[in-house]
């Protein structure tokens, strides 16, 4: 597989975890349903949906930020990826023991949906689901690591993070509020109570998928 159809592999992962973060209720959709039900206004909806994407959004940049300063030390990217994906695979095997929704995020008002969306992305390991895929992409940008200024990988890394973190949350957005819009409009709560979801052991699963493949084309 040459280089631009790993980064294509790697956008449309980039995609795929959006979407299925969105899918996911603990990512925070059905909060923008209660939150449109409860003011009966489809407006709650949408403001609701934008407080969660900012939170999202603001989770997933906390996370690849710091990453960006540690990939312009271009002679230990390998060991910096063979980190990030046992990080990603620990985390996956904590949360596959421990099966437990974080309290905290119950004290969260209702009223302070970006606040419980950035706690929620963090508590779950949404933003680390990221990592190994960003720095797949990263490593398909043709830089000359070794000669490069660090100013300057710092900065297209930076770009890069952004555009990740941006792609992603526009794509959780679009799939949860598909589906909130869908309960709010048509299905009702009826359905949601008869039809909820668990992804909680799928997601753990997940974690340790990522990061396992990503191990494995560590160069």
């Amino acid at each position: 597989m040459d280089s631009v159809e790993t980064a294509t592999a790697l956008w449309g992962a980039v995609v795929a975890s959006g979407i299925y973060h969105g899918v996911n209720p603990g990512m925070g959709w059905p909060l923008a349903v209660s939150a449109a039900l409860m003011e009966r206004r489809p407006a709650s909806l949408y403001r609701a949906l934008a407080a969660l994407a900012a939170g999202h959004l603001l989770a997933m940049a906390a996370i690849l930020f710091p990453f960006t300063a540690l990939l312009f030390l271009a002679e230990w990217q390998r060991e910096i990826q063979v980190g990030a994906a046992c990080l990603v695979i620990g985390l996956g095997l904590y949360l596959m023991v421990n099966r437990r929704h974080p309290r905290f995020l119950a004290r969260v008002p209702p009223s302070r949906l970006a606040l419980w969306s950035f706690l929620a992305a963090m508590a779950h390991g949404a933003g680390l689901m990221l990592v190994p895929i960003y720095l797949g992409i990263c490593a398909t940008v043709e830089t000359d690591a070794g000669h490069a200024a660090a100013a300057d990988l710092m900065a297209g890394n930076a770009r890069v993070a952004a555009l990740v973190a941006l792609v992603h949350t526009l794509a959780m957005t679009l799939s949860g509020g598909v589906l909130a819009l869908g309960v709010y409009e048509w299905l009702g709560l009826r359905f949601l109570s008869r039809s909820w979801f668990n992804l909680d052991l799928f997601w753990a699963a997940s974690l340790i998928l990522v990061g396992t493949i990503s191990l494995a084309f560590v160069h």
